[in-house]
């Protein structure tokens, strides 16, 4: 097991490895202030698999599982709602826990329902793909979307703990591991040129705890810089600020990973056809391509723009974006909204 120290204002371990939701239960007893009662929240895909292991290990806790059903369609305020109310109906006092045991959406909807009930509780992750075990799970972001945009109401709430047994990986199918790569070639573009060649290789998924605890360490080193996503931390939604535009434009049937590689190629396009960078996308897009990810969509400016300026990125009208000087190194640039809109422009194929 990998143990990785997130030392925000409210200090948490990750814990990475094989067999973790086994001991689960224990690890929850070895926290501080122990838990009368534990709130398990998880999705119609994940909770057939995994919540009956999940509640073995917490047979010493009084607790129960509320299963939302499963997608981003249904990261909703009305599921969020649907969460509380089973909280309140079952007893769960700000004393108690609540646990995420699933993917991005159930845990920013079960984060964001701890953040919010009885004025916040603790939670803890336990995150089963690969994209919210590199991602979402560290950072303390909870949300849900509506339908003018993605995670529009939300909360920043760190973790008491973070969970992720790299075994439940092995139940993913290919496309939802690549979805976890998109964001693990995010991180390596601005931060990490050694690990965009480390996912450059074929075996890139031979020692898949060490790929985990890199990409934690690299989301760590933003969010202890800025926590609440005012400047540094910012660099993390290099591909995000057309991919989230790009995801809703789709109704999300591009997934997250699906809709950050298409941000990541046109944002670098964008940048090196108005002389920011000198960087070329050819290097994105042949190492998104081969792991099954598009890097283009039929989206035309006017599509982008709608989402895009509705989204929280937005601020004093003006986008900050990422622009990555090379492989392993990024800026921030601040663009006011009529070059904006160049920018976008010269993103699309």
């Amino acid at each position: 097991m990998r143990e990785i120290m997130i030392d925000t204002n409210e200090p948490y371990r990750v814990l990475i490895g094989g067999g973790l939701l086994r001991d689960a239960g224990a690890l929850i007893q070895s926290l501080e202030r122990k838990p009368g009662a534990v709130a398990v929240i998880t999705d119609s895909h994940v909770g057939p698999l995994y919540a009956e292991r999940m509640e073995e290990s917490l047979k010493d806790f009084r607790h129960y599982v509320y299963t939302v059903d499963a997608g981003e369609e249904n990261k909703t305020p009305e599921t969020l709602i649907a969460i509380l109310r089973s909280m309140a109906q079952h007893e769960i006092t700000r004393a108690d826990l609540v646990v995420a045991l699933g993917g991005g959406v159930v845990g920013d909807m079960a984060g964001f329902a701890s953040a919010v009930y009885q004025r916040g509780m603790r939670f803890i992750q336990c995150p089963t793909t690969l994209l919210s075990a590199v991602d979402a799970s560290v950072g303390g972001k909870t949300a849900v979307d509506l339908p003018e945009g993605k995670n529009l109401i939300g909360a920043f709430h760190q973790p008491a703990m973070v969970l992720c047994d790299t075994d439940t990986f092995q139940t993913l199918d290919p496309a939802r591991i690549a979805d976890g790569a998109a964001e693990i070639v995010k991180h390596a573009a601005i931060a990490d040129e050694k690990l965009f060649d480390v996912m450059a290789a074929q075996d890139w998924q031979s020692d898949i705890d060490a790929i985990v605890a890199r990409n934690v360490e690299i989301k760590r080193s933003f969010v202890l810089q800025d926590e609440h996503d005012l400047g540094q931390r910012q660099m993390l939604n290099f591909g995000h600020t057309i991919g989230h535009a790009v995801e809703a434009w789709s109704r999300f049937r591009l997934s997250h990973g699906q809709a950050v590689a298409v941000g990541m190629v046109m944002e670098t396009r964008a940048a090196r056809r108005l002389g920011m960078t000198e960087l070329a996308e050819d290097a994105l897009i042949g190492i998104l391509e081969a792991k099954g990810l598009p890097t283009a969509v039929d989206a035309t400016a006017e599509d982008i723009l709608e989402f895009a300026t509705r989204d929280k990125k937005r601020q004093s009208g003006a986008v900050t974006v990422v622009v990555p000087d090379r492989i392993g190194h990024a800026r921030l640039e601040r663009l006011d909204m009529g070059r904006f809109r160049q920018y976008v422009e010269a993103g699309l194929p």
